[in-house]
C-alpha cells in the first residue's frame, strides 16, 4: 500500500509505495501526481541575479540564492511550494554532503511540501564559478 499524503490546498497527490524507497522521511515523493491543467517548466536557477557580483564560492551559498530564485518563480506563478511537481539538483563535483547543504538551503522553501526529487552530480555547469543549478516542474493553480 502507498503512503499517501493529502493537503487539501493543492491538487498533487503525493505517494511513495511501499515497493519504493520511502522518500517521505527525507522530505520528498517518489510519485507526484498533478491534476489535470497546466504545468510550467522553470529553467535551472542558479547564484545570479540581475546586478549580482560574483557567486559565493561555496555550494550552501550558492543553493540559498538559486532557493530565492525559486521561490521569486512561484511568487510570479501566483503557486505555493505544495504545488512544485519535480525538482532536479545539479551540484558539481557531488558529494552526499555537498547535496545535504543543497537540500538544506531548500528546505525553508519547500516547508512541508514534498515534491519528487531527482539529485544528480555532474562535471561542470554554465561557467567553472557555478557549483548548483536548480530546476522544477510546477503545476499552476
Amino acid at each position: 500500500m502507498a503512503q499517501r499524503e493529502s493537503n487539501p490546498s493543492a491538487s498533487v497527490d503525493r505517494r511513495n509505495p511501499a515497493t519504493m524507497w520511502n522518500m517521505a522521511s527525507g522530505g520528498f515523493s517518489q510519485i507526484s501526481i498533478g491534476e489535470p491543467g497546466r504545468i510550467a517548466f522553470v529553467s535551472g536557477q542558479i547564484a545570479a541575479a540581475p546586478g549580482s557580483a560574483d557567486p559565493p564560492k561555496d555550494v550552501a551559498g550558492q543553493a540559498t540564492l538559486a532557493t530565492a530564485s525559486l521561490a521569486a518563480a512561484l511568487d510570479e506563478l501566483k503557486a505555493s511550494p505544495q504545488d512544485i511537481l519535480m525538482m532536479r539538483v545539479y551540484v558539481v563535483n557531488a558529494t552526499t554532503e555537498a547535496f545535504q547543504q543543497v537540500l538544506s538551503a531548500l528546505r525553508p522553501l519547500l516547508g512541508d511540501a514534498k515534491p519528487s526529487m531527482t539529485t544528480i552530480g555532474v562535471q561542470a555547469l554554465y561557467t567553472p564559478e557555478i557549483l548548483v543549478e536548480i530546476e522544477m516542474a510546477v503545476r499552476l493553480p
